[in-house]
């Protein structure tokens, strides 16, 4: 018989599945050079440690202020 205790970490692993199951997927596409927002330059360093990234910083800010 499970306790209190089982039934909890239980919930917990599903709800953790769920949330690993709906986060983005990290991409390997390479960095764009020029924002698709306000088509600025995205800086050298960002395209490098965000790999994929199709936007400037201002402009991702935006974006998840958007999604929120």
């Amino acid at each position: 018989m499970s306790d209190d205790i089982d039934i909890a970490n239980d919930a917990a692993e599903h709800f953790r599945q769920l949330a690993l199951a709906r986060r983005p997927r990290p991409t390997c596409s390479v960095s764009a050079q020029f924002c698709e927002d306000c088509d600025e330059p995205i800086p050298l360093l960002r395209q490098q440690t965000i790999q994929g990234c199709a936007t400037c910083v201002s402009c991702q800010q935006i974006r998840e202020v958007k999604r929120a």
